[in-house]
């Protein structure tokens, strides 16, 4: 499963980018790494970009750059009071 698969509010865990080159380099420079975990906060009406919830940031990422990140999925709501990326 990818992130651009996932639902407003879903919860994630990453498993690795699978993208190359300068793309997948710098998402995981911002920590898109195995392990860390975050949340689809919305997307856009057409579904491109996402703004996603990680580290305590958050980022809008294309959705072409979306599915180039597996992860899975741990919840289908964030809980409130938590807090993502440990």
């Amino acid at each position: 499963m990818t992130i651009g698969a996932l639902k407003n509010g879903d919860q994630f865990q990453i498993i690795g980018v699978t993208l190359s080159r300068e793309t997948g380099k710098r998402l995981t420079d911002m920590g898109f790494t195995s392990g860390t975990r975050g949340y689809v906060v919305r997307s856009a009406l057409l579904g491109d970009p996402l703004q996603v919830k990680i580290l305590d940031y958050d980022i809008s990422i294309r959705k072409s750059e979306a599915l180039g990140v597996e992860v899975e999925l741990v919840s289908e709501k964030p809980e409130s009071g938590s807090k993502e990326g440990e």
